[in-house]
Parts: C-alpha cells; sequence; structure tokens
C-alpha cells in the first residue's frame, strides 16, 4: 500500500470554510476509478498558525504508476459546494491536481494563497513563543541567507556594508523555495525579538555573482523618502531610513495580529498596540452601513498623494498628501453623500510624489504616505461613514527600476528572470537588440509583462490581494490595464502577437477574482477593460473573467471629448464649448448612455483624463474648463462653464452605470491633474466649497442623495425615449418595477421656456423633483418649479433649461 497524505492549505488568518472534503480518481478501495470519490478532510493548525485540512488515503500495490487526480470541495461563506482549487492547468485549463502515484508514501499539498508561506511569518504556532521562519522564492539561486540591517539607515549596500551581524542560512526545498530553520539558527526561535527588525536576502545567482533583495512579501519596507544610496546623481546619501526610496530599503518585519492603537504615535517603532480583533471591534455603524453592491456604489476617486494642498517642508518644497489627509476629508466626503472612495495605487511604489502605478512590493504600503497600520486606521474610518473602499492595482507590469526587487532576482539570464515574461531564448533575437531585450513582453504598459505562466508570480499578485482584503477589510479592487493582460502582448524584438502570454493573463486574472470571490463573496470587483470582451464581466465558472463591471472610457470620450478625439467620439462638451450653437452628436452619446446598462463604471473626469490626456496637439482638462474652451472664468462664462459642468455630472449621475468621478470636480476644480507635476497643481476642497465651489458642492450633494434614494435610479434598466442633434435634447426613463424617472437634458445655449415636445411618454402626472438650473445651484432657475405635468396621449412639454436637465417622476 502506498499512503498519500493530501493537504488543503489556505494560507489565510481566519478560517472562512466549513466542510472541507476531498475528492480525487479512486474509489472507495483507493483504485483509480472514473467514478470519483469524497472524503472529509479533518482541519488542523498549520505551522503558518492558519486552519489547514487533510486527509489521507491509501492506495494498493496495483495503484501503483497511475495518473491521480484530485480536488478539494468546501462551504465557502454563502457558498456551499464550492470548488477549492482555483488555479487552471494549460492543457485544458481545469482545474484539477494530478500527479502520478509512485511506490513510496508521498504528500501533495495545495496552497489557496502564499500568504503565510513566503516573507517574513510566525513559525511553530502552538508553542509558548511562536518562531518566526523566513521563506523566498529564488530558484536559480546557488545559495540564499538572511541578513539583518541597521534601523538607523534602514539599507544594505550592494558591497555588504550595512549588515549588522552574521548571516542566517536559508535551506533550499524542491519547489525553489528557501527557508530558515531554527534549529540551525536558535536566534529565530522568538518571533518578538524580530519584531520591526530590517533584514533583506543575500543571493548568490546562477552566475556565482551576489546580489541584495528585498522580500516581495515584506508587509513593509523601510524608507519613504526618494534617495536610492547606488544612485544618487552625485548628493550623498544621509544614512537616515527617513530620506530612502522604499523600493531599495531594507524590507522589515511586522506582526500582521497587532495594529497601532494611534494614527501617529510620532516614534517608530511604535510603543502603543491593539490586537487585530481590538482594533476592528468598533468599525462599523448599523445606521450607515457599507454597500456591498456594486450597482449601488457612487465612487470618489482619490489620489492621497494629491491631498494636502499647500503644505511645504522646511526648505519650502511642497510635500505630497498622506493618509491622515485622506481622514480629514472624509466628513466633507460624508456631506457630499458619496459612499465609495476608490484610491489610486498605495502599494510601496516608485516615490510617493507619483500616482503609484509602478509597484515593486505588494504586500507592503507605500510607508511614504503613512503605511500599513496608517491605512487601516482610513479604511475603519471609511466604514464607520458607510463608506466603501476600493483599492487601484497594478499587475500589468512593475516598478521600472525594479533590480532590488523583481528584476533578476537570482538569475542575470533573460530566460531565468523569474518575475517576467520572456519569449523563447536570448539567442534566437538579433544581436542588435539590447542585451536580452529581444523575448520580453510588451503589453501597451510602461514595463515590460509578468510571468503569469509561473503560480509562484500569479500567487505575488493574488495574495497580496487576498492579504488586502482579508487583513485591512478592503472592500474592493481596481485593477488597472487588463487588456494588457489578456489581448495586448507581443514580443519585444518584433512586435509578434505573444498569444501564450495573453491566454496566461486570461488565466490568472480568472484564478484572482475567484480566489477573491471565495474567500469574500462581497467583494466589488472592477477592471479598466478598453477590449469591449463581453467575458470580462461574465462568471469565471463559464469562461468570463469575473469582473462585477469595466471602466467605460467611452463614455468619458462622448460626454466631454477633450483629448482630441475624432467623429467617431459626440465629444459633447468641447464641441459645446465653441459657443456657435452647431448641432451636437447626442445620438452618439445615446448608444454610450443605453450602453452604460452593461455592467459599466462611467465617469465624467478621471485621474487619467482630468489633464494627463494629450492627442493630437490637445491636452484633457477638467471639466469645469474644458466646457467653456478653457476661457477666463468670469461673470456669465464661469456660469456656463459650471452649467455645463452639471450637465456631465449629470449624465454620469444620471446613467445606467456605476457612477465615479475624480476629485476635486464636487467644487469646480480647475487645474490640469498631470502625473509629472500634480503636486504643484492641488487644490484645497474644503476651502473651495466655501467659496466659489459652494454651487457645485450643493448641486452635487443633492443629485447624490437622488440617486441613493431612488431604486430607479440604480438599476441597470435605461430606456432612450428621445434624441436630436440640431435641438441638442437628450431624454430617458430610468425604471425600477414600478418605480419610473424621466430625465431631460439639453445643452442648448438658451433654455426651452414654453416646453419641449416630447412623445412616448408613459401617461400619468410627472413631478419634477430635480432641476439643475435651479438657482441655489448658481443657474437661471428655468425649468418647472417642482410642479406635476401632465402626459397626454403620450405628449409631455417640460420647460428644459440650458445647459442642464430637469428630472421628473411618475406618480
Amino acid at each position: 500500500m502506498t499512503e498519500v497524505e493530501f493537504l488543503y492549505i489556505p494560507g489565510l488568518s481566519s478560517n472562512v470554510f466549513r466542510n472541507v472534503r476531498l475528492t480525487g480518481s479512486w474509489n472507495a478501495d483507493g483504485i483509480p476509478a472514473p467514478s470519483w470519490t469524497r472524503r472529509p478532510m479533518t482541519e488542523f493548525t498549520h505551522d503558518d498558525g492558519c486552519s489547514a485540512f487533510r486527509c489521507a488515503v491509501s492506495f494498493p500495490e496495483i495503484a501503483t504508476g497511475t495518473a491521480i487526480t484530485w480536488g478539494v470541495l468546501l462551504d465557502a461563506p454563502g457558498r456551499p459546494d464550492s470548488w477549492g482549487i482555483t488555479q487552471e492547468n494549460e492543457i485544458d485549463g481545469r482545474r484539477e491536481l494530478t500527479f502520478t502515484l509512485g511506490p513510496a508514501s508521498i504528500r501533495q499539498e495545495y496552497h489557496l494563497t502564499h500568504c503565510r508561506r513566503l516573507g517574513a511569518n510566525k513559525y511553530g504556532i502552538g508553542a509558548v513563543t511562536p518562531a518566526i521562519r523566513f521563506g523566498v522564492w529564488a530558484p536559480y539561486a546557488q545559495l540564499v541567507e538572511l541578513v539583518r540591517g541597521d534601523l538607523t539607515s534602514g539599507y544594505i549596500a550592494d558591497d555588504g556594508s550595512g549588515i549588522v551581524g552574521d548571516p542566517y542560512p536559508m535551506d533550499r526545498g524542491d519547489d525553489g523555495v528557501w527557508r530558515t530553520d531554527t534549529l540551525s539558527s536558535p536566534d529565530l526561535a522568538d518571533f518578538g525579538r524580530w519584531d520591526h527588525v530590517p533584514y533583506m536576502f543575500r543571493v548568490t545567482k546562477d552566475d556565482g555573482s551576489v546580489a541584495f533583495r528585498t522580500d516581495l512579501y515584506a508587509r513593509c519596507q523601510l524608507g519613504r523618502g526618494d534617495t536610492d544610496p547606488a544612485h544618487t546623481g552625485g548628493r550623498p546619501f544621509s544614512g537616515k531610513r527617513q530620506d530612502l526610496d522604499g523600493t531599495v530599503s531594507c524590507s522589515v518585519v511586522i506582526d500582521p495580529e497587532r495594529v497601532t492603537e494611534l494614527f501617529d504615535e510620532g516614534v517608530f517603532p511604535e510603543t502603543r498596540w491593539l490586537s487585530d480583533q481590538d482594533f476592528w471591534a468598533p468599525e462599523h455603524d448599523p445606521i450607515r452601513p457599507v454597500p456591498t453592491r456594486v450597482e449601488d456604489l457612487i465612487i470618489y476617486e482619490m489620489h492621497i498623494g494629491g491631498l494636502g494642498a499647500g503644505r511645504t517642508d522646511a526648505a519650502g518644497r511642497p510635500q505630497p498628501g498622506n493618509l491622515g489627509d485622506a481622514i480629514d476629508l472624509l466628513d466633507y466626503l460624508t456631506d457630499l453623500g458619496v459612499n465609495a472612495v476608490e484610491l489610486m495605487p498605495l502599494a510601496e511604489h516608485e516615490g510617493w510624489a507619483s500616482w503609484g502605478y509602478g509597484t515593486s512590493h505588494y504586500f507592503a504600503v507605500e510607508f511614504s504616505g503613512g503605511g500599513r497600520d496608517q491605512f487601516k486606521h482610513l479604511v475603519r474610518e471609511c466604514h464607520r461613514r458607510g463608506i466603501a473602499v476600493l483599492l487601484d492595482v497594478v499587475y500589468n507590469h512593475y516598478h521600472h527600476s525594479a533590480e532590488r526587487a523583481e528584476w533578476g532576482y537570482d538569475s542575470a539570464e533573460p530566460e531565468r528572470n523569474i518575475y517576467y515574461w520572456y519569449e523563447g531564448r536570448a539567442a534566437d533575437y538579433p544581436s542588435a537588440q539590447p542585451v536580452g531585450s529581444g523575448g520580453y513582453i510588451d503589453n501597451m504598459s510602461t514595463g515590460y509583462a509578468p510571468r503569469f505562466d509561473a503560480e509562484m508570480v500569479r500567487q505575488l499578485f493574488i495574495s497580496s490581494a487576498v492579504a488586502l482584503a482579508l487583513e485591512f477589510h478592503v472592500d474592493g479592487f481596481r485593477v488597472d490595464q487588463t487588456t494588457s493582460m489578456h489581448s495586448y502582448a507581443q514580443v519585444h524584438a518584433n512586435g509578434a502577437r505573444a498569444d501564450r502570454a495573453n491566454e496566461w493573463g486570461a488565466r490568472f486574472l480568472r484564478q484572482w477574482t475567484r480566489t477573491l470571490q471565495l474567500v469574500k463573496p462581497s467583494i466589488l470587483l472592477t477592471a479598466e477593460d478598453h477590449s469591449g470582451w463581453a467575458a470580462v464581466t461574465e462568471p469565471a465558472e463559464t469562461g468570463g473573467l469575473g469582473f462585477d463591471a469595466t471602466w467605460y472610457s467611452d463614455f468619458y470620450h462622448h460626454l466631454c471629448g477633450d483629448t482630441g478625439r475624432g467623429p467617431e467620439c459626440a465629444n459633447l462638451l468641447t464641441t459645446a464649448a465653441l459657443g456657435d450653437g452647431r448641432a451636437l452628436a447626442l445620438s452618439l452619446f445615446a448608444g454610450a448612455l443605453s450602453e452604460s446598462a452593461r455592467r459599466a463604471v462611467v465617469y465624467h473626469e478621471s485621474h487619467d483624463e482630468a489633464g494627463n490626456s494629450a492627442n493630437n496637439g490637445i491636452r484633457s482638462g477638467r471639466t469645469l474648463v474644458i466646457g467653456v474652451g478653457r476661457a477666463p472664468l468670469i461673470g456669465e462664462t464661469r456660469r456656463y462653464a459650471e452649467a455645463r459642468a452639471r450637465f456631465a455630472a449629470g449624465m454620469n449621475l444620471l446613467s445606467a452605470g456605476t457612477p465615479m468621478f475624480f476629485m476635486g470636480e464636487e467644487v469646480g476644480a480647475q487645474e490640469d491633474y498631470r502625473y509629472d507635476d500634480f503636486i504643484s497643481h492641488r487644490e484645497d476642497f474644503p476651502a473651495m466649497r466655501n467659496g466659489d465651489g459652494r454651487w457645485l458642492f450643493t448641486f452635487y450633494r443633492d443629485l447624490i442623495r437622488l440617486r441613493r434614494h431612488l431604486p430607479s435610479l440604480r438599476s441597470r434598466h435605461l430606456r432612450l425615449l428621445h434624441v436630436n442633434d440640431e435641438t441638442r435634447i437628450i431624454a430617458f426613463i430610468r425604471s425600477d418595477g414600478d418605480e419610473e424617472v424621466l430625465a431631460v437634458a439639453s445643452l442648448a445655449n438658451n433654455p426651452y421656456g414654453d416646453g419641449y415636445q416630447l412623445s412616448g411618454v408613459p401617461a400619468g402626472g410627472w413631478q419634477e423633483i430635480f432641476n439643475s438650473d435651479a438657482a441655489s445651484y448658481g443657474g437661471w432657475n428655468d425649468g418647472n418649479a417642482g410642479a406635476t405635468l401632465w402626459s397626454s396621449n403620450s405628449w409631455l412639454a417640460p420647460v428644459i433649461p440650458r445647459a442642464g436637465f430637469v428630472v421628473l417622476r411618475r406618480r
């Protein structure tokens, strides 16, 4: 008999699974059979301190040499009988595990996540004092050692200076993972002695060269500045950790089961701590629940570095915003009425004075903005106010200078660059290519593509997202440029399509969504996807990618159109800004409005379009500015600018999509928000609310309240009623059950004061419940004064304001 022990290892700090069962291609006697059997698995505490499950099966000698296929069924939260294997194989995409049975007893393991498998983790749970175990994936390394750094400098140079004490040996496993062992290193027997200790890995690569590498599973990178001591440009490193760029600094041991009691204690390491359970205990207010459906969200996109307007350092240089500034803004957002904030990337990246789209360490929160514990404080404060937290994550490329992170981790050979996809061999490409660059994958991002066919690479992204969802209580994610992962891959050398890279990118996205939805069914998942592929929002179980919604950028281009697009887009606001009364392509926009019902996130402004996009010499800008062609915002010009900005916001918030807008739109932000100089163009939104932006803020607040109050405006039902390019009128009905709401909007330069004849309006009384032109919003007050209008023989004649809209509800 051959005994096989099957282990299912979720790697989750809290057990979310019940009724876990092993199933496989054998019968009750252990003989391979086409009809699978099931056996209960026993829960136990794994040496990582997390619940795991095991079951032993004895196979008779006649089964030796047979291919055995197995998997796990379990009851996940709200999802009984779920399949517990989320990864796909390359041959047929099935999610089953296979091995060939040999004569000796063996162990088969499946790790759902690597949250506690790699990095610095507690080990030997159950002992009076847990030990610490370090793990790192370096399959081509000749040798890996753990080295300690100094807390003052936080840096270990390439020549080894900065190492404290002797190195600790690490042992290589068959899976290419190197681990420390307390038997050979007794100093590792007490996790508490390592809390907040800086460390790195000294990696002897396959060619014998030595490199110092950070821990890609580190929960904290020590630096909060912008200095890379190896590339200072002649500027000496101060020797202080505060000045370091965290992408090259030492990693830091963190206990994930503790959270700082105070938001900012002013010392590091902190001294006042709460248990994870105590910290999160006062998280929710029952009278202000956090939304859990993507249809119910009203999203405020926020760049935390862009807050803190006016802050400078001692030398007068502008300083980016931080997590404290975000918390300070929450009461303002509560008054505004939004119920979700979408945060631009917070994982450790290429410097806080950036947008964050070059990630280096996916488990670490950028220390420059406050770090992991301050982010938890922000999430808790959002939840207390009924605001969901969505986080932008970047998996289509890494930090552009990742030499101490993903780049060449344990080998200088391109084919062995374990985190990057390389097609073929370096010798396959012309010598004119920069050394080794030929086979890397371009995907229309700003760096080479990840190696999605490697489970260890996929797990870097998957496990970090699971940690954010469960440990940080993040409510959802927006994944950057998913099209780059499943459609755009091509070989750098010649532009040839890299179909296998695209296929594995899609497999990765399915594994990512499956895993998150398995462990946290309420998770909200959106994708920035420009492919138009319907499968993006179809369930992963039926071959889709499993997202709840996709960013619908064409809605923006039709509505605002300030990025130089041609006649294929409606470009409504930029055309209206010409002021000559010409016909508008509202019929094109009508198509986008109808398309918004197809599980879309729609917006009239995002970080990409608030000043950063450029095409044919035209640069995008803020809605208030583009509405009048960048004319000076004084007198009637500003009045028209605000009216057109209200029109744009109204089409967004009244659409059948999930509405989103970029921070500052609600008070008429004017400064172009660009990637490279945003820090010099920040605006003080609360101050603007009390000044020139007060009319817009009131408008946004009231319209958001209306959407949140009426189920019809949160539904996916939208029926186009009327569109006329010459008169610049569009009308549509939003409904939910018996509730019907009619929106009639105009971009004409003058009001339809005598009423505009609409046909096909359902019979009955229609009461005006919202007018974007109200005097309280700074408008001309043209409208129906809240009156009830009656549809006669399907005709209705509401007064429609210039550059505005009215909303009527059927009585």
